[in-house]
């Protein structure tokens, strides 16, 4: 029997998506993390209109 692993993600910060410069501050504070060797993405949070900028981390 196959199993699966939750996975859950966990919010590093959070920009406004009306911003002038639309995506790229969270672009930029993403790639930062990653080069310190967090694995960040950004994601669009629809509900909040916001950039989310996240990271996997399993149970």
């Amino acid at each position: 029997m196959a199993t699966t692993t939750a996975q859950c993600r966990t919010v590093l910060e959070r920009f406004p998506a009306g911003s002038p410069r639309g995506s790229w501050p969270a672009e930029e504070y993403a790639a930062a993390q990653r080069v310190q060797g967090t694995d960040a993405q950004v994601v669009m949070d629809l509900n909040s209109d916001q950039f989310l900028v996240v990271t996997n981390a399993t149970h």
